[in-house]
């Protein structure tokens, strides 16, 4: 391997191996490392572009020659081979940094602990519709190296984690958005508060003053950090308990976006998505389209029109009177306080899963207003029965989707509404949050 021009991509997941596609198209050898197995439409893609790679092992001596290494997001800095590079000076960053330096494309990136999905496809339909030449990335779609290989897009929509925001330099956001900050990840932050805040406050570094930061004036976090730091860039606040002279708000019910060039109305029920949590994130997506100079007419039925989130407050089906609603991605305590908050009748609520050392009395005004009845869905729910046994009179044990559906079914009255809004991670009896929620899926309707 020339060494002089090799370029090591560390995982061969979406991000690695669309950054091995970008790397060779702009003439580097590349070569790919995967400890795991590589997935076959991943390898077989490699293949097709004659790109290099090793699976279930990580060659060091072949890895230490190159120039810089991309490596995927879910590789922790701590790992001993990063360490190894950071010692050896070899610069390692992540795929979004890499495609940046080749892309003059208008960048939307959003961020928070919630919400950024929801916000990063409700822009990405309000700029197609719009007629721009968009493409989305990030945590969802395709990756961004890729797409910079093979597209021309002249915008960019593109949901960024805190892992992939640590992986970044020099790249910068022409729009950032952060929606929220509430603890999650924090075992990837040495258990510091503070390292997660700065983490997510990364998405304004390198910003100028002619670049829009958007974010959240209800969020005590994001507030007291914008007290703390100097910033140049042009701030555009959302809440729904001020009325803001810039930026957007509430105001009897009216949705209300001004900035410079624009002043919308229009109002909180015709919203397509419900919910406290759901007007943030239409309130984000509209001042990025007021910034984006898209016409009021077009954020206005953009806002009205979206279709929503697999696996986020999904509604799925009335049976007998009863609702049956999939929250599936909802893996925090935070984003389970946003459903809870956002349900109307009698709620049965399934919970549970693996715990991310959730504190459940953040919960427990909601639950003792909303919920009738919790069916914990788990290998050990005794964490859930310690916060909720003796408020709550019914709640009872699944161990498998079919037996948590057909429990929640028989508790619940006509009228109520079934609500899977775990507020944990999937692993201990499922693949992932989406094979969680497409279990659900399939048993409500077997019902």
């Amino acid at each position: 391997m020339n060494s002089h021009k090799t370029i090591v991509v560390l995982g061969a997941g979406e991000s690695g191996v669309g950054a091995a596609i970008l790397a060779k198209s702009k003439g580097f050898n590349v070569f790919v490392s995967d400890k795991g197995q590589i997935t076959s439409n991943y390898s077989k893609i490699l293949n097709e572009y004659e790109i290099p790679f090793e699976e279930g092992k990580h060659s060091e001596e072949r890895i230490i020659e190159a120039i810089e290494v991309i490596k995927s997001p879910g590789i922790p800095d701590t790992a001993p081979l990063i360490k190894k590079l950071n010692s050896l000076n070899i610069p390692v960053i992540s795929e979004i940094e890499f495609a940046g330096r080749y892309s003059d494309a208008k960048m939307i990136c959003i961020t928070g602990s919630n919400g950024k999905t929801t916000t990063t496809l409700l822009i990405y339909h309000m700029l197609k519709k719009a007629g721009i030449n968009v493409g989305l990335a990030g945590n969802i779609g395709h990756s961004l190296a890729r797409q910079v290989a093979e597209n021309d897009y002249s915008h960019y929509v593109v949901e960024l984690s805190s892992f992939q925001l640590d992986g970044m330099q020099q790249f910068k956001a022409d729009i950032a958005i952060l929606m929220n900050i509430t603890p999650d990840h924090l075992d990837r932050y040495d258990y510091k508060m503070e390292n997660y805040i700065d983490s997510k406050f990364r998405i304004i570094q390198n910003q100028t003053e002619n670049d829009a930061f958007i974010f959240c004036h209800d969020d005590e976090i994001i507030k007291k950090e914008l007290k703390q730091i100097s910033i140049q860039v042009q701030k555009h606040p959302f809440s729904i308990y001020e009325c803001l002279p810039k930026g957007a708000s509430l105001k009897d019910d009216d949705l209300i976006i001004k900035n410079e060039d624009i002043n919308l109305n229009m109002k909180q029920k015709d919203l397509s998505l419900k919910g406290k949590h759901n007007t943030y994130n239409s309130m984000a997506a509209g001042i990025a389209g007021s910034i984006l100079g898209i016409r009021k007419e077009v954020i206005r039925e953009s806002l009205s029109d979206f279709k929503g989130v697999e696996h986020r407050l999904e509604k799925l089906t009335n049976v007998r009177g009863v609702e049956f609603i999939n929250d599936s991605k909802a893996t925090n305590i935070n984003s389970t306080w946003y459903a809870l908050e956002s349900m109307d009748d009698e709620t049965v609520w399934i919970v549970g899963g693996v715990d991310k050392g959730n504190d459940y009395s953040e919960l427990m005004d909601l639950v003792k207003d909303k919920v009738k009845a919790i069916v914990c869905l788990g290998v050990d729910n005794s964490k859930i029965h310690a916060a909720f046994d003796g408020v709550i009179n019914s709640i009872v044990d699944a161990d498998s989707m079919p037996d948590a559906v057909k429990k929640a079914f028989e508790l619940a009255d006509e009228e109520a509404t079934v609500l899977l809004s775990p507020a944990c991670a999937s692993f201990d009896l499922f693949k992932n949050y989406e094979d969680r929620g497409n279990q659900f899926k399939d048993e409500v309707q077997k019902l």
